[in-house]
């Protein structure tokens, strides 16, 4: 099963996507010298938008949390990635210790993790699942949704390691540690300073890390990659700005965020006019910082944030963990022309180190092809990918299936490859 383009793909995406299949190889060397330069992260989850005319990233996870909804029959790919991720950060490595996020609660995530751990086990490592929540003081075995069961163990910190202690299992002192927790709280000090392998490291997390940081760095990758393909960069790339300093609450900033609406709206417009789109512009204002589809709100035109509700500045004033929201990204919207069964769908890649594992359409019947998906809802259904996203047909249409999914497969590499950048030129070992 795979959701319908709803418009015709047609015009500049066609020519797009005939594009990349006639330049496969040498898009694949590209991407080959690039990582040469850049260490790709561990691993990262990419969410794009196809609207038929464009075809873009709109976010892009360093800690993804839905391995469960990976088609299984890829799993091979999976366990061959972690094999060469894992021995390029520490070859010698038989132990990885993984810290899931806090919020034990979520049965869906916690079955993400099930399945991480899976394929870190199957690549051949001793995986052991370790929680820094204050909430687990003892081991403690949670239930998934559906029946799998998930140990969590307390981690303990002593000198500059962190351990698992327990007298039943035996200790556990691992080589690398595997973080599935984005740091929205901050870094707690039980992970600073150590001396073990910390993936991905601390300053990719919510934290430290900026949605903007990444996109500038996302410019980048996409004029270098439109030159070589001599294409419109724009199709590939959403605009966007940035407004800093802003409260939701006291209604500050909120002249700042009116002007920067306008200013991209029109820009956008006039890019629409240059291709002949009919469909209105619109833009998307969220939190700098941060996931779980929290702080977002899609704005048509200045008024919108000039006129907000207390319900709307509550929900744009706050994001996971509690944290104020100070500084927004402004990004131009996509539209979601994909659909299944009457309700809007949106790609999601997964990657593991520099390789595409599969991945997932998250679907939303309660939301438009204007709207964020990542938002709960009754009916949020996600849906495996039927094809992988590395072997095209170049022989057949560009709407077939392996080519949609290869696209796709480019677009969130080039994304992957910004935040390689952004990680590398963030450092705080690099001065």
């Amino acid at each position: 099963m795979v959701p319908h383009l709803t418009t015709a793909l047609s015009g500049p995406l066609l020519s797009l996507e005939k594009n990349m299949l006639n330049a496969m190889p040498k898009i694949e060397h590209w991407f080959r010298t690039q990582w040469l330069e850049y260490a790709s992260p561990f691993y990262a989850s990419v969410d794009l938008r196809n609207s038929g005319f464009k075809l873009a990233p709109v976010d892009t996870n360093l800690f993804p949390g839905g391995f469960n909804n990976l088609n299984p029959e890829f799993l091979t790919l999976s366990v061959q990635a972690a094999m060469v991720a894992v021995e390029k950060i520490c070859p010698e490595a038989h132990r990885l210790l993984i810290i899931p996020e806090n919020h034990t609660r979520n049965t869906y995530y916690l079955r993400n993790v099930v399945e991480l751990a899976n394929i870190m086990r199957q690549a051949g490592l001793e995986v052991r699942i370790g929680s820094i929540s204050p909430e687990i003081s003892e081991p403690t075995t949670l239930q998934t949704h559906d029946g799998h069961s998930l140990l969590l163990e307390p981690v303990v910190r002593i000198g500059n390691r962190i351990k698992l202690i327990n007298k039943d299992l035996g200790d556990f002192d691992s080589c690398a540690v595997l973080l599935n927790n984005d740091l929205s709280g901050g870094v707690p000090e039980i992970l600073e300073n150590l001396e073990q392998n910390l993936i991905p490291p601390l300053h990719a997390g919510w934290s430290t890390r900026r949605k903007t940081q990444h996109f500038s760095a996302y410019n980048r990758v996409v004029d270098e990659f439109a030159k070589l393909l001599d294409i419109d960069p724009w199709l590939l790339n959403p605009y966007f700005s940035t407004c800093g300093q802003i409260d939701f609450h006291a209604r500050e900033g909120e002249e700042c965020l009116a002007l920067k609406v306008d200013e991209l709206i029109m820009k956008i417009r006039t890019k629409y006019a240059e291709y002949g789109i009919k469909q209105d512009p619109f833009v998307i204002v969220k939190a700098d910082a941060g996931t779980y589809g929290m702080g977002i709100m899609t704005v048509k035109s200045p008024e919108d944030v000039r006129d907000l509700n207390r319900k709307t500045r509550n929900k744009m004033s706050v994001v996971k963990e509690g944290l104020q929201v100070t500084e927004v990204i402004i990004q131009e919207g996509v539209y979601t022309f994909e659909s299944i069964n009457d309700a809007v769908a949106e790609p999601v890649v997964y990657m593991m180190d520099h390789f595409v594992i599969g991945g997932f359409y998250r679907v939303h019947t309660g939301r438009g092809v204007d709207e964020n998906l990542n938002a709960p809802g009754s009916h949020f259904v996600p849906l495996a990918f039927a094809k992988p996203c590395s072997l095209p047909d170049c022989s057949d249409s560009p709407n077939a299936l392996p080519n949609r999914f290869y696209a796709y497969g480019v677009v969130a590499r080039l994304a992957l490859l910004a935040a390689a950048i952004e990680l590398q030129e963030h450092d705080p070992l690099n001065g």
